[in-house]
C-alpha cells in the first residue's frame, strides 16, 4: 500500500545516516542496502519522521511547499521498499 500523508513512519533503527554536501547516505546493517538521500531536505524529513504523528505532519513542520509534497510521499515510500524507513 503507498505511503500517504496520514502514514505514521519513523527511521528504521538499523539505518545509520552519513550527512553528505548533497543530503546524506542511509546505511540499513540488517539488509545491508546502502542509500542515497539527494536533497538536505529529505534527510531533514527523515530525521523527524519519528517526532510527528504522520508524513503530513512532518511535511508541513519542515517547512516543504505543497506543490513539492508528492514527490517526497514517492520517495518515502521508496524509503519503505528498501526498509530504511518503518511504516506504523
Amino acid at each position: 500500500m503507498p505511503l500517504t500523508r496520514d502514514s505514521a513512519c519513523a527511521l528504521n533503527p538499523q539505518v545509520a545516516l552519513r550527512p553528505e554536501p548533497f543530503g546524506a547516505l542511509a546505511y540499513h546493517y540488517g539488509n545491508r542496502r546502502l542509500v542515497f538521500l539527494k536533497h538536505p531536505d529529505m534527510v531533514k524529513v527523515v530525521k523527524a519522521l519519528a517526532s510527528h504523528d504522520t508524513v503530513g505532519a512532518t511535511l508541513d513542520a519542515c517547512g516543504i511547499a505543497e506543490s513539492r509534497q508528492s514527490t517526497f510521499l514517492a520517495a518515502l515510500d521508496q524509503l519503505t521498499v528498501s526498509e530504511i524507513i518503518n511504516v506504523g
